[in-house]
């Protein structure tokens, strides 16, 4: 009998600044592939996995487009090369490193989208000046973005609508393999008397929208998990959306993995407002949490929630008062189909798609 070959992977990713999907995806896959994660900031990493492996190229600078340059140009002058069999690249800006690092593969989240689908939306919310500043870094820094992605041996997606992207963008195949969810971490204690929100407090989360919500709904509380990194474009708009909040909402910011889990467990259910959700890790937490979701009828969304699950609304105050409303009568008749949901996209189903996605490109 042949040994199997024992392969030593990096997995690069942009930073660890703020804790979302993409981090987590990162974490699970370092521990699957007992791999190093070769980083920027790094905050945040010890927050979702003490045990993890990082190495750090330094910080970025915080300021947003400094921040995002520093971190291409660390990783574009990176050298590993040697030190490994195998590379991995998650997030915006890791891919930078491809050119020196093979065989290799992108775990692509989304491309850039203030680079593509998002740029005419975010050049509206910008002054003239700054305006002026945004267009010629986009210009700079998309062409280098698709010279990069012409480095990498493979894609792989977190959803259909990240693939599509993909094919739209870059003219590219990829394989979409879902992030998971770990299963066993998460219980369902109470359909308690509050709704939970997770997620990074970023203008394309529309927490402005959910906070309207909730503020035509003063018999319902929400609570809003979930921070920002340092440097990025989402400073004044979170600092703005804590002003002025009605009684019935609290934002916590970030909080621990375990209070995070507790949460989920005794919340009435979640709530997912996000523009053309890449993928949305979060709505199979609560799953996992046998809690039910009401998301808009956008993105990713439409490949995790079903009318067993939860509901599907328009993007709009209305709508989703509707669907909390419905939702809210009896959410534990949900709890049965959440959770058979929420294993379909469990952990083992992605430990061995990815480690039949690197021995193919290994190849």
């Amino acid at each position: 009998m042949t040994r199997e070959k024992t392969v030593k992977v990096a997995i690069f990713h942009d930073y660890f600044g703020a804790i979302g999907g993409g981090e987590k995806v990162v974490i699970a896959m370092a521990k699957i592939l007992d791999a190093d994660i070769i980083t920027t900031d790094t905050d945040a990493v010890k927050k979702i996995d003490p045990g993890v492996r990082v190495i750090s190229l330094g910080k970025t600078i915080k300021y947003p487009g400094l921040k995002q340059i520093s971190a291409t140009l660390k990783f574009y002058f990176c050298d590993f090369s040697k030190k490994y069999d195998f590379f991995i690249f998650s997030g915006n800006w890791a891919h930078y490193a491809a050119h020196r690092h093979h065989p290799n593969l992108w775990y692509c989240h989304t491309p850039v989208r203030v680079f593509y689908d998002r740029y005419v939306a975010f050049v509206k919310t910008q002054k003239t000046i700054s305006r002026q500043i945004f267009r010629l870094w986009v210009w700079g820094h998309r062409s280098l973005d698709q010279r990069a992605v012409g480095d990498v041996d493979k894609i792989l997606v977190n959803s259909e609508n990240t693939r599509k992207r993909v094919e739209r963008y870059y003219k590219r195949p990829s394989e979409v393999i879902y992030p998971p969810v770990d299963t066993s971490l998460y219980r369902c204690i109470e359909y308690g008397n509050f709704w939970l929100s997770v997620n990074r407090l970023y203008p394309e989360k529309r927490i402005e929208l959910q906070i309207e919500v909730f503020r035509q709904l003063p018999e319902e509380k929400l609570i809003i998990v979930g921070g920002y990194s340092q440097g990025d474009h989402a400073s004044q708009y979170a600092q703005g959306i804590e002003k002025d909040l009605p009684s019935n909402v609290v934002i916590l910011g970030e909080v621990e993995e375990d209070q995070l889990i507790d949460l989920y467990a005794r919340c009435r259910g979640h709530i997912c407002t996000s523009i053309d959700e890449d993928f949305g890790l979060t709505p199979l937490e609560a799953m996992a949490s046998g809690k039910p979701v009401v998301a808009v009828d956008e993105g990713g969304y439409r490949e995790t929630v079903t009318d067993k699950t939860g509901v599907l609304v328009a993007p709009s105050v209305d709508s989703l008062v509707k669907g909390i409303w419905f939702v809210a009568q009896t959410p534990e008749r949900y709890r049965n189909a959440c959770l058979a949901r929420a294993r379909e996209f469990d952990l083992a189903e992605f430990s061995a798609l990815v480690k039949a996605a690197v021995r193919k490109t290994e190849i």
